[in-house]
C-alpha cells in the first residue's frame, strides 16, 4: 500500500505555508482526519497497521488514544485487532482517563495516534495509563513524521523524539518534511503568505 498516495488521494497531504503545533513553520502538512473521513478507507489502513503489530508478536488488551486527534485511528485499530478502545483527555500538564474508563493492573495497552510527530502527546497518554497500573507495550500511528524511529523504518530517532527507548513504534510510513523556526522560515521571508494552522481550526 502506497501510504503517501492514500494521503494525496484524500487531499490530506497539503502544500502551503503552515504553522505547526510546535510553533515551527512548514511548507507541507498532514491532515489525517481527511484520510479517516471514509470508514472503509480507514479500516484498510488500520488493518495493515494491525498486521504489523501481530507480525511483531505484540500482545495487547486495549488501544488508548489521546483525544481528540487520535480517537478515530485508535478506534479503528482496536476494531482491526478485536480489542477494547479507550481514550485519555487533556488536563493541565498532562492527560487523564475519564468517562468511566478503567484500567486493570498489568493491562497491556498500545497508545495510538493518527500522526506521531515528536510523540509528546503519546508520551503524556502513556504516563496517564502507567499511573493507573497499565503496561504500555507499543505506540502506533498511521503516519510518522520522522522524529522517532518506527519498526521497519529507515530513519533513526532524532533528539526531539519524546518516546521512550525500548517500546516499539508502529506506523505505516514516514513523512519527513522540512520545518523552520519562524525567524528562519523562507516562506515568511518571501513575504507572499502567512503561516496558517490547519488541524481543528480549518
Amino acid at each position: 500500500m502506497n501510504i503517501e498516495q492514500v494521503y494525496k488521494d484524500a487531499n490530506a497531504l497539503l502544500d502551503g505555508h503552515f504553522l505547526l503545533a510546535s510553533g515551527n513553520h512548514s511548507s507541507r502538512y498532514l491532515q489525517s482526519a481527511k484520510v479517516l473521513e471514509y470508514p472503509k478507507k480507514a479500516s484498510l489502513l488500520t488493518d495493515a497497521l494491525a498486521d504489523m503489530i501481530k507480525e511483531a508478536g505484540i500482545e495487547v488488551d486495549t488501544i488508548c488514544s489521546p483525544a481528540i486527534g487520535g480517537i478515530l485511528a485508535g478506534y479503528e485499530l482496536a476494531r482491526s485487532l478485536d480489542v477494547r478502545s479507550i481514550f485519555v483527555e487533556k488536563k493541565e500538564g498532562g492527560m487523564e482517563l475519564r468517562r468511566g474508563f478503567s484500567i486493570a493492573q498489568g493491562e497491556k495497552i498500545i497508545i495510538c495516534e493518527d500522526i506521531i510527530t515528536t510523540g509528546g502527546s503519546a508520551l503524556k497518554a502513556s504516563k496517564a495509563i502507567e499511573a493507573l497500573g497499565g503496561e504500555v507495550v507499543a505506540f502506533a500511528s498511521l503516519a510518522n513524521r520522522g522524529f522517532c524511529k518506527r519498526v521497519k523504518g529507515n530513519d533513526i530517532s532524532k533528539e526531539a523524539c519524546a518516546l521512550p527507548e525500548g517500546i516499539p513504534l508502529f506506523a505505516l510510513d514516514d513523512f519527513t518534511f522540512e520545518m523552520y523556526a519562524p525567524k528562519d522560515c523562507p516562506l515568511c521571508k518571501e513575504g507572499n503568505s502567512q503561516a496558517i494552522k490547519p488541524g481543528s481550526n480549518s
